[in-house]
């Protein structure tokens, strides 16, 4: 008895169907791609955001600090009425709560004693509140 010829119908594949499924996986591979970069750009701009708002916050106690020390450290004579609007307006800028508390402890200092004392505090605070990005 003869064995039955076995034949392999090898239907050419479609050139159509091939440049289709080239296209899906070229599409497919670029957009797992695109996802990936978009994140890691996500991270990079929350990074640079922190870093931004940072340097900001440095800018602004740094303004205080020199205002701080022109103005009162330095001063001669009595604190004018403008300048301590400055003073009070720039310290309200910069939105911190602990620094804001130690500027109130400052001006409510009874004698000249707790007056250093506090300015030694306030002095220390700023300089600490001042980041690395």
């Amino acid at each position: 008895m003869p064995l039955p010829k076995i034949t392999l119908d090898h239907k050419p594949i479609n050139t159509t169907r091939l440049i289709l499924i080239v296209i899906i996986l070229i599409l497919l591979a670029s957009n797992i791609f695109l996802r990936v970069h978009y994140f890691y750009s996500q991270k990079e701009l929350k990074e640079t955001k922190s870093a931004l708002e940072t340097q900001v916050m440095n800018g602004k106690v740094l303004d205080f600090s020199k205002l701080f020390i022109e103005k009162v450290l330095k001063a001669e004579e009595e604190i004018n009425f403008e300048d301590r609007l400055k003073l009070e307006n720039t310290v309200r800028n910069l939105n911190d709560e602990e620094i804001l508390a130690q500027w109130n402890k400052f001006l409510k200092s009874k004698d000249e004693l707790e007056a250093q004392r506090e300015v030694k505090n306030l002095l220390e605070l700023l300089i600490n509140k001042i980041r690395t990005p």
